[in-house]
């Protein structure tokens, strides 16, 4: 059996929240750096990407975001809305490993026989 079947779209869900972590948090490192341009991951379209080719790559659903009010340097972070942004990703990110291994879990209680 297929990790997708078992899994579902969860396991990809998963690939994504975390690599959205890294470019959130990659924003937040980089609040300071004059002309940094922010960047986020579409979730939707990323995800949808994965489940069509589990080898592609999450450039397509990569976008810089556009600022509220810009920056006199040409930076476009904006740290509050980084901050949420990264909170909201880490409590689905949470969730989504946890749902997988509850999965695992029951997965694992039925190998045993339990």
């Amino acid at each position: 059996m297929a990790a997708e079947s078992l899994f579902g779209v969860h396991g990809a869900a998963l690939e994504v929240r975390g690599q959205r972590m890294g470019v959130l948090a990659s924003n937040i490192a980089n609040a300071s750096t004059p002309g940094f341009k922010a960047k986020d991951i579409d979730f939707k379209s990323a995800l949808a990407t994965l489940e069509q080719d589990n080898n592609g790559t999450l450039d397509a659903a990569t976008k810089f975001r556009v600022p509220l009010q810009t920056s006199m340097d040409g930076n476009t972070v904006e740290l509050n809305e980084e901050q949420t942004a990264f909170a909201e990703n880490a409590v689905q990110y949470q969730t989504t490993l946890s749902f997988l291994n509850g999965r695992i879990g029951q997965i694992t209680r039925a190998l045993k026989g339990e």
